[in-house]
């Protein structure tokens, strides 16, 4: 965690260690674990906080009797290895469905005695031999058991096979199936994906194994434990290319087929497979995409980000290949298949000219993210899917290190802190949020393990990590990580055994102390969920600690040590800062005066202060007080110094925390005031980024954005004057790409019919997917109740709006102040289709549920019977999501209640 608070220079203060003085107030942090979890469970479905489980839709107990009832294979039978053919069929055959066809024979060995093999697969259409589902035979001197019987399990997703004797412990044997599946365009599975170029459509076969698909394109043993060598063969058009996960070994031609036949792959999980029949080119994209240069950008940092990671994992790439494709459909931001990486194409592709400085960030984190998986994740994969935390919570740490390696002017460094901790703060400080790491059996069901991949996972997973390695120091860290690495390659471990090597790492560095073991030390910020918030009294020395929880209504059982430090007990102009660079995953609170010496410096000097700081303070301030542990108004003055803010990161923490004020006031006589500060502060930076240059233009997103918003002079006229130019020559956009998202959502919001038609018209022309993405999200931006009902109607049609869109457009409606009602409405309205259609899988489902609710700040809102109505549905991987959404909207009621009259006041005073 290394340094954590330092003190102004005037009172002779300096830097303090964190061992010294503060750790031992923050490692303390306990939460009676056990203790929570019994008081909550028993409970599900009638509005208590359950913050170890996830509620199941099912309204009647399943008790499992056979093995074929539980969601985990039994531990009977271990793969070895599988030989998979596919045919994927790129045109719909009579009855206009797209197929494939396969086969596969698996190798597995029999570690316990039984006569059962049970093994995933799940809407496929089986080959039936003699009557059964499958064929099996012995390998070596194995002498297989005859086929009983066999059938498949719906709810588990199994086929199982009764045999006449038991399999013998020790021996080999192969099952071979085939099948037909449908090369759907659900994005899971192998599936279709399309898109038009030169007027023509084409059908690209890809997949997305992650988390439970695997068995949707094969019969398989679908767990990240049951590792074996893949030997894939697959059958396509000709002008076509086949891409897997490691490099072509020979192409036999085939009348009027090709087969290609790749190399077997290293020991892996099944999650990882990645099969792709398309006709593009390196980097795998369109040839639109290649021939307009939009694949040069990922194919140069490539490279390099590799280099940093070989480095710093003091281990060789593992594959002999990296194919990295972009998709025109795809659910996820990106896979990390190994040795083929899939993405979305806003990921992947970027556009010299027209793409904006924030695609190109993009672009280069989600590369990051993703090559960081091909050593952890791939080369050493988690046991099971409870402890997904680690995997993607490093990915997402480390991500910003290659990126930064890559582009080391762009300081990534400092952006997990709003992208990462601020966001995870969020959810963290809620009574119905959990811990990082879960026990296993409370994640079994395909949608469970679903509701895993959220912010929790990614972020706090990330800013944990980040605090343990500034702590041990990066150096230790990178040599524990390297020796786990290598101890663990092709193999499945659980978060402890990480600890074990970091431990190791320490002990075997004399100059680093830590008060206690890796071990005591993350198990209280990994076992349980929250995070404390420490309190600083400058006139005592004294630091105390608490759970800190939104709603302060909300129980905590966490104990509150104390501790004294006279060197933080200061006296006149001088102050104390504490957690520089952000380090520490805990907020702070300080005595008023220092509150206010926090606040003087702000307004005087406020450059005394590093970027990251400045964004902490207005974050954590904005907090307390939505908390009750400070006032509202002491929140609001850490905004009054902004009018000289310039940066970039303080900035965008002020607006994210107005936001909350925009979201709950934006329908009352309050935001007329909210109005009237706002255009008084950024009116200067709006000012300030008239007349800049193009190297300076990342700072001017929200500087016209809110100006315009907000009414300052001249920013409408300009919006309109800019979107009116492009309008009148459609091949000609005036633009700068780093404003156009702004100026496309400001232009449509002012305009009516005309400007969205235009939009729309720009939307289905569009060649590059980033610049679509922009389109999509600003014509969202209308005022026009029958458009928005219309664009809602357009995401339930996939020639309209892709799959992979429909539920995030559906959300930038619901951020509208005039869109909210509706986009409400239209999901009430439809639930069940959506439901069926995205709620079993998709990772970013639940992030409907709480984009919808964002604004619900009335008993109205609360009392709405949604949960009760749809219970029979289910809500799937949005489950918590919608717990969560309920608590918030209580705290929001609550919050307006006793906040309205002084926020009115506040902002009415300080806008004259």
């Amino acid at each position: 965690m290394g340094k954590v608070y330092y003190v102004s220079q005037n009172v002779g203060l300096g830097l303090l260690v964190l061992a010294v003085s503060a750790l031992a107030t923050i490692i303390a942090l306990s939460i009676a674990y056990d203790k929570e979890k019994a008081k909550n469970q028993g409970k599900p479905g009638d509005g208590a906080a359950d913050s170890t489980s996830m509620p199941t839709p099912s309204t009647t107990q399943f008790t499992p009797k056979e093995p074929w009832d539980y969601y985990r294979l039994p531990g009977s039978l271990v793969p070895v290895s599988y030989d998979v053919t596919l045919w994927p069929r790129l045109e719909p055959n009579k009855d206009g469905l797209y197929i494939f066809t396969g086969n596969s024979s698996v190798v597995f060995r029999c570690v316990e005695e039984t006569d059962l093999i049970i093994i995933h697969s799940n809407k496929l259409n089986l080959t039936t031999f003699n009557g059964h589902h499958a064929k099996l035979s012995g390998l070596g001197e194995a002498t297989a058991p005859t086929i009983k019987k066999s059938w498949l399990v719906v709810k588990t997703e199994y086929l199982v096979v009764q045999l006449s004797n038991r399999l013998a412990v020790g021996a080999t044997y192969v099952l071979h199936t085939e099948f037909l599946g449908e090369l759907a365009d659900n994005l899971e599975g192998f599936y279709r994906s399309e898109y038009v170029e030169d007027g023509v459509k084409k059908v690209v076969a890809t997949s997305q194994m992650q988390a439970t698909y695997a068995r949707k394109t094969f019969p398989c043993f679908d767990e990240p434990a049951m590792k074996a060598l893949f030997n894939i063969i697959i059958i396509h058009n000709q002008g076509t290319v086949a891409l897997s996960n490691e490099t072509v070994d020979s192409v036999i031609e085939g009348v009027p087929v090709k087969v290609t036949t790749f190399e077997p792959t290293e020991r892996m999980s099944t999650y990882l497979l990645a099969f792709i029949v398309s006709d593009f080119i390196r980097i795998w994209a369109r040839k639109k995409a290649i021939d307009d240069r939009q694949g040069e950008y990922a194919l140069n940092v490539t490279g390099p980000i590799l280099q940093f990671y070989e480095r710093y994992y003091n281990a060789a790439y593992p594959l002999s290949k990296s194919d990295q494709v972009a998709l025109p459909d795809f659910n996820a931001g990106a896979m990390e298949n190994w040795g083929l990486v899939t993405y979305r194409e806003t990921a992947l592709l970027y556009d010299p000219v027209l793409s904006s400085t924030g695609n190109k960030e993009r672009v280069t984190s989600v590369i990051s993210h993703e090559l960081a998986h091909m050593w952890f994740g791939n080369l050493v994969t988690l046991k099971w899917w409870n402890d997904l935390w680690l995997n993607e919570g490093f990915a997402s740490y480390v991500e910003y290190l290659g990126a930064d390696y890559a582009e080391p002017t762009w300081n990534m460094k400092d952006q997990i802190v709003l992208y990462d901790m601020q966001k995870v703060f969020a959810v963290d400080a809620l009574a119905s949020s959990h811990p990082l790491s879960r026990k296993e059996d409370e994640v079994n069901e395909p949608a469970q393990i679903s509701e895993m991949f959220n912010t929790i996972s990614y972020s706090k997973g990330a800013v944990v990590l980040r605090m343990l390695s500034e702590f041990i120091t990066e150096p230790v860290f990178a040599r524990g990580l390297s020796a786990y690495l290598n101890t663990f390659a092709f193999g499945n471990t659980v978060y402890t055994d990480l600890w074990d090597h970091l431990q190791q790492a320490v002990e075997n560095t004399p100059e680093i102390f830590i008060p206690d073991s890796v071990h005591n030390i993350m198990n209280r910020w990994t076992l349980q969920m929250g995070f404390p918030v420490v309190t600083i009294d400058t006139r005592t020395g004294r630091i105390t600690q608490k759970h800190f929880l939104l709603d302060p209504d909300s129980e905590s059982v966490l104990p509150y040590p104390v501790n004294t430090n006279s060197l933080m007990r200061v006296s006149g102009d001088g102050w104390v800062l504490a957690n520089t660079n952000v380090s520490g995953y805990f907020r702070v609170n300080y005595d008023p005066d220092n509150w206010n010496r926090l606040l003087s410096l702000l307004s005087t000097n406020h450059q005394a202060l590093s970027v990251v700081n400045r964004a902490q303070i207005i974050d954590d301030a904005f907090n307390l007080a939505r908390a009750k542990i400070i006032n509202t108004t002491l929140a609001l003055r850490t905004t009054k110094y902004l009018s000289k803010e310039r940066d970039y990161i303080p900035w965008e923490s002020a607006l994210r925390n107005l936001d909350y004020y925009i979201l709950m006031f934006d329908r009352t006589e309050v935001y007329g005031a909210l109005q009237a500060y706002l255009k008084k502060q950024i009116q200067p930076l709006f000012e300030h980024f008239k007349t800049i240059t193009v190297s300076q233009i990342l700072d001017i997103i929200n500087a016209i954005g809110i100006a315009c918003s907000m009414g300052v002079k001249g920013c409408r006229e300009l919006i309109k004057s800019w979107y009116r130019q492009w309008m009148e020559n459609p091949v000609h956009n005036p633009i700068l790409a780093n404003l156009k998202s702004t100026v496309y959502c400001s232009a449509i919001a002012f305009g009516g019919v005309e400007e969205w038609d235009f939009a729309w018209t720009m939307f289905q022309n569009a060649t590059l997917a980033s610049e679509a993405s922009r389109l999509r999200s600003a014509m969202a931006c209308t005022k026009v109740p029958w458009l928005l009902n219309r664009y809602l109607e357009y995401t339930l049609d996939p020639t309209k709006i892709r799959k992979q869109d429909a539920t995030s457009t559906v959300q930038y409606i619901a951020r509208n102040v005039v869109g909210m009602p509706l986009a409400w409405n239209f999901v009430r309205a439809r639930w069940s289709y959506i439901f069926q259609q995205y709620g079993k899988g998709s990772f970013s489902f639940s992030n409907l549920i709480s984009g919808i609710t964002r604004r619900f700040s009335t008993e109205f809102e609360l009392q709405e019977k949604f949960k009760e109505d749809n219970v029979h549905v289910g809500f799937g991987s949005a489950t918590l999501a919608l717990e969560q959404s309920i608590e918030k909207t209580t705290a929001n009621i609550k919050w307006v209640t006793e906040n309205k009259a002084s926020v009115l006041k506040w902002f009415t005073e300080e806008s004259t």
